[in-house]
This record gives C-alpha cells, structure tokens and sequence, in this order.
C-alpha cells in the first residue's frame, strides 16, 4: 500500500510536506541532475540556521549541539557563519567527530576559533539560543545514551532552541516521539516541511517552522504521500443547485432520548452549508423537540424501545435514504442501538457518515466491509483503536500509521480528529488539517463536521475531498465563532 501512494501524485488542493526519502530524492536530483554541489545545498542551510539561531538569541551566547552525521554538519555552518559575524558560540559534540567524512567533515575543518568540545550541560547556562544540530531527518526509534541526557539537559536550560531541519528525537516521516526529544521555539527545515513537524505528538516539539530555500530547482521530485489541505479544496464544493433539489438531501440518523443536541448540531450545519432540504431521524418520544428545535428541518419519529432507535426503524430509515443524496448516521446514539445502526449500514446505498454513537456498532475496522456505498467514518484515537484493537495510547503515539490502517483495513475515508485532523482513504495520500483550537474543544463540533461532510457528499463530492473540504470549513466556522463570541462555544 505505501509503494501504491508513493507512485500517485497529490491532488492540487494539497501542499505537500515530504517524508525523508522524498527530500533525499530531491537532493540527489539537484546534485545529479543540476549539478549543483552538495556543499552548496548545505551552506544555504546552515545559514538559515544561524539566521534563526542569531534572531532569538539577543546578543547572548549562543551553544551549538552538534551530532556525527549531516545535521550536525549544518550545525558547524551555522556556528562558523555565527562566530564570522561577531556572535559568541561555543560548540559542543556529545559524541566525538572522529568518524565525519565528506561535507562534514570539510564543514568540521572550516570551523574558526576553537574546535567543538564535549557536551557540559552546566555550559548551557547563560545561553541567549541553543542550536539542536544532533539527530536528522533520517532519525527513527528511541534516542539512547548519552543524547537522550543531552536532550534532558537542553530542554531545561531555558533557552530558545532552534532545531536543524527536526527537532532531535523526532521521526520526521511521521511525527512519532518514542522517547526524549527536544521542545524547540523554532525548526528550520530545508527546501520544504517535513511530516513529522504537523503530525502530533511530534508537531508539539518543533515551534515554529521556518522553511530554508537551500537552492534546490524546479523540476525536483515531489512528496506525495502527506500534504496539508489547503483553501483551494474548498473551490472543489459544488454551488447550491439553482432550484431545491431531492438529491440535495441530508438525512440525519440519530438522537434518543436526553441526546437531542448532536443530531440538532448536524442538522444545522448541514442547513447552514446551504443542503436544500434536511431530514432528522430520531425516535418517537424525541421528535417534538426536535420539531422545536430545528424548525427548518423535516422530522420523523421512527419506532423506538425506551427512548432509542429501534431495528425495526431500519427499514424505514432505508426508504428515506432513497430520496437522500448522504446520511448521517450516530449524532447522539447512545451506543445502545447496535442492530439498528449495522442494519442501516448495510442497507443504505448512498454516501454514509458514521461518527459518535454509530461506530459501536461495528466491532471492528473490518466491520464496515457491510457498507454498500461510499463511506466517511468521523473517529477520536479512542474509536480508532477499538476498530484496531488497539489502546488509545498506542493510536495517540501512531496517529498516521493508525488512520492509514483504519483506512485500509475498513475501506473507508477515515477523519482522525485530535490536534490536526487526519483524513485518510485507502490508497490514497493522506490529508492535514489545521491545527487544535480552542474554538472546536466543545461537545458537538464532530456532529457539525459530520453535517458538513454530508453536505459535500449530497452534492456529488468525491468522499476524500469532501472530508477535507469539511475539515477546513468547521476550522473556519470555529475561528469566526470565536472572535465574535469567545472560543467557549459550540
């Protein structure tokens, strides 16, 4: 499966961010196709890294912590741009330097003024800017002794810390910190972003990302597995149809008794993304509020056993989704209504959202193989990882690698909600959304983007865009929110 994404391109709504063997390509192509040296690459480096390193440090001293490999070679540049243009730096290697060849090694011989020494943790004190020039790109696992100190030690020096290309500890293809790693304020990283600096919890180490123009031309090889979604996914959502519509139907399935808010939220958003009409399923004895609550909307009370959905509604769920362009399933199901949702999973043929209370139903990932239409599966790490078998810490620590597994092995486009989404589908790349917000750390927000990806779906969106699409618009949505009443909202 990786082979079959890394052969596809990205669509255009997506701005790539490489993984390591992807930046080594686009090296090699400017060494080998363009001629361009690679000492030349590395200085261009360097200096954005002393650049940084210069910026934050106000004056004070500044300490380079360099590795034995190319990072550290960065980091030598950095320190003898640094000590050329008058700043005080102190250049310290934890591991000795005897083994450096090519570049570095040349980097290493250039250096002026005195040569690195051992690493002294009481020597960081007083530093106006640390430089983590240890571990690159190409760093996975546990960072062991005596770097995993090292790191300790930088970390609670209290100095700004600027990182070389990725934070030291942190796998730059995927975001994952199986041990120490360095807390940076800022990471420069070379040519174009890494996926590790946006995939927690890698993302919560690397600051801010600066991105270094090291001269590597156009024509290079691009990433294509990971990109960040962009604005321009939203000028793929088609236009309201000129004239109300059937199939621009979303049909929410949900609620029970005391849940009345969730099926509310994703009927709303869905009216609000401008779905000519929208229907709410709900049991009986909820209906009347829900008629209160969402006057715009057509509701139907459906047989129900003690204030939830019942099987037997299932197949009058079906011929509603028959006039339906998407259905929204799980918005304030209390878990409860296992036979109902897998009966309404399995008979209804068009586009399907499940999140919140429908997921129970399914046991696991490959559950959804019932699903007789496209589907969109809205989860948190803690869902992820009963459809995988998997504890919630584990999905936290692998969120890549666990939505691309969910995808695959449920056959579905997957959002992982958390700090960024994550939007997967099988085959394809995989799409970032933006960061955590104050504004969507309130119940609800999932049923609202559960609405809105119905919304995109009723209109004829392919699943995976219209994910993405509706991951950026609740975004959106949550930042206006918030500036006009307060992050503390729904």
């Amino acid at each position: 499966m990786q082979e079959q994404r890394a052969r596809a391109r990205l669509p255009g709504w997506l701005d790539g961010l490489y993984d390591p063997d992807e930046m080594r390509a686009a090296d090699l192509f400017a060494m080998e196709r363009r001629g361009i040296l690679e000492l030349e690459l590395a200085e261009k480096a360097g200096a954005g890294l002393a650049a940084a390193a210069a910026e934050v440090a106000g004056g004070r001293p500044i300490r380079v912590v360099v590795g034995p490999g190319n990072n550290g070679g960065d980091g030598l540049i950095s320190a003898r741009l640094l000590r050329e243009a008058g700043h005080e730096v102190d250049v310290m290697a934890p591991i000795a330097l005897d083994g450096l060849a090519g570049v570095p090694r040349t980097n290493l011989e250039r250096l002026p003024g005195a040569p690195p020494r051992p690493f002294d943790a009481a020597a960081l004190e007083g530093s106006g800017a640390i430089v983590d020039a240890l571990l690159g790109t190409g760093f996975e696992g546990v960072v062991g002794e005596p770097l995993a100190g090292v790191i300790a030690s930088i970390n609670a020096a209290g100095a700004p810390v600027v990182a070389a290309d990725v934070p030291s500890g942190v796998n730059a293809a995927t975001g994952e910190v199986e041990g120490p790693a360095i807390r940076a304020s800022i990471t420069t990283t070379n040519h174009a972003p890494k996926i590790g600096l946006y995939v927690a919890p890698g993302a919560w180490r690397v600051g801010e990302v600066r991105v270094i123009d090291i001269g590597i031309p156009r024509g290079a090889p691009e990433p294509a597995l990971v990109g960040l979604i962009s604005r321009r996914v939203l000028g793929l959502v088609p236009s309201r149809p000129r004239y109300a519509s059937l199939r621009d139907t979303v049909l929410v399935v949900g609620g029970a008794r005391g849940s009345t808010g969730a099926p509310a939220f994703a009927a709303e958003a869905a009216m609000r993304a401008g779905t000519c009409y929208v229907r709410a399923a709900v049991p009986a004895s909820v209906a009347p509020f829900m008629d209160l609550r969402l006057p715009g909307a057509l509701i139907h009370g459906l047989e129900e056993e003690d204030g939830r959905h019942a099987e037997e509604g299932a197949q009058a769920i079906a011929d509603l989704a028959s006039e339906a362009g998407a259905v929204v399933l799980g918005p304030g199901l209390v878990g409860a209504e296992g036979s109902f949702s897998r009966s309404v999973g399995s008979s209804v043929k068009v586009p399907m959202v499940i999140e919140a209370g429908g997921l129970s139903a399914f046991p696991s990932a490959e559950a959804f193989g019932e699903r007789p239409g496209p589907t969109v599966l809205i989860v948190d790490v803690a869902g992820t990882g009963r459809l995988l078998g998997l504890s919630p810490e584990e999905v936290g620590a692998r969120r890549l690698a666990s939505a691309r597994a969910l995808a695959d092995r449920a056959g579905a486009v997957v959002v992982l909600e958390g700090d960024g989404c994550l939007v997967a589908a099988p085959g394809n790349p995989v799409a970032l959304g933006p960061g955590a917000s104050g504004a969507l750390a309130a119940n609800g927000t999932g049923s609202v983007l559960a609405g809105l990806v119905g919304t995109f779906l009723a209109r004829g969106m392919d699943p995976f865009a219209a994910a993405a699409a509706a991951v950026l618009a609740r975004s959106d949505a949550g930042d206006l929110a918030a500036m006009r009443v307060g992050a503390g909202h729904t």
